[in-house]
């Protein structure tokens, strides 16, 4: 386990990082310039499920308008507005931003958390939704990050406030070593930069406590909880598989960031993805095995709560979202 010592050197307090913090602020936010200032919580934040004997709840972060013909690559504005509309969509549509509790091996683990105040008021309602759902975040023991993007890690911190103060965050290795690095710091480019000032803004609390520990692949993290690899989006992105007798579900992450595109042309990225054509070529993996196997999949961005199933529909896939019950069985 790293604890990456000589980063916590570097404090991100000058003018100058508040600058660039702003610059990447105002560039991520030109998804989102029609955001919503009433309805912010117009809709629950959790949905339960039980997964063979353990319990999985899906939270809300909220939602955020994307511009999907000006954030998707390898395609055309006529090829997205065709996708998005045979789904009932337009180019600019919500996509969700989603965490999720599991409770197994007697831990209490979130997958992914958020993004705190980072864009805007549409978003940030982890921690209200978590404790409309019975949990409060001190609860939470365990953190697994599927990827280093802040809208995965923005929420780890409230200002100067560490939000899980009682959990340790895992993740893999290979995304620590990318996005902590002073080498690769000193290697990205100035538009990659504020991304990883920001990364490590809201992760330093966690270094410094010894809360962060780093793994490798091809081992058990809990009983029933694995970490996979799947590279593309960022260099050392994982995903998480939970099983639990005979059932399977596996944390997606930023596989994907438009059903409405993706599950019909997985092999369209987006300019968030580090390395594109590995993105792709993870994705079309990812989505060939969910949907031969038939087990549950979660993924971060997929319209709340992000469960369900896929299945193959010509040369794409179709998703079939999970069916709402009150008794939280998943069927």
């Amino acid at each position: 386990m790293k604890t990456y010592k000589y980063l916590l050197k570097r404090v991100k307090s000058s003018a100058a990082f508040y600058i660039t913090f702003t610059v990447f602020v105002l560039t991520f936010m030109q998804v989102a310039k029609a955001q919503h200032q009433e309805g912010v919580l117009a809709q629950p934040g959790s949905y339960h499920m039980k997964l063979g004997s353990i319990e999985v709840i899906a939270l809300s972060d909220g939602s955020i308008p994307q511009e999907l013909d000006k954030l998707l690559t390898n395609t055309n504005v006529d090829e997205v507005k065709a996708l998005t509309n045979l789904n009932f969509q337009q180019p600019v549509v919500e996509a969700s931003v989603n965490a999720y509790i599991v409770k197994v091996g007697g831990k209490t683990i979130l997958i992914d958390a958020g993004t705190s105040e980072l864009y805007g008021p549409t978003l940030g309602h982890l921690p209200a939704n978590m404790k409309r759902a019975g949990y409060n975040p001190e609860e939470i023991e365990v953190i697994l990050i599927t990827h280093i993007h802040t809208d995965h890690t923005g929420g780890l911190m409230d200002g100067d406030k560490m939000v899980f103060p009682n959990a340790t965050v895992y993740v893999s290795k290979q995304e620590a070593d990318y996005w902590l690095n002073d080498e690769q710091y000193a290697k990205a480019t100035d538009k990659m930069k504020p991304y990883f000032d920001q990364a490590r803004l809201k992760m330093l609390p966690y270094l410094k406590a010894g809360k962060i520990k780093t793994f490798d692949y091809g081992k058990t993290l809990f009983p029933g909880v694995t970490p996979l690899a799947s590279p593309g989006h960022t260099p050392g992105h994982s995903f998480y598989q939970v099983t639990s007798e005979g059932e399977k579900i596996l944390f997606w992450g930023d596989i994907l960031h438009s059903g409405a595109v993706q599950f019909a042309k997985p092999e369209i990225t987006i300019v968030y993805d580090v390395d594109p054509a590995w993105a792709a070529r993870t994705r079309k993996k990812a989505f060939e095995q969910a949907a031969k196997e038939g087990y549950w999949i979660a993924a971060d961005h997929l319209s709340f709560p992000g469960i369900g199933h896929i299945r193959p529909l010509g040369k794409g896939y179709r998703w079939f979202p999970i069916n709402y019950t009150t008794t939280g069985k998943g069927q």
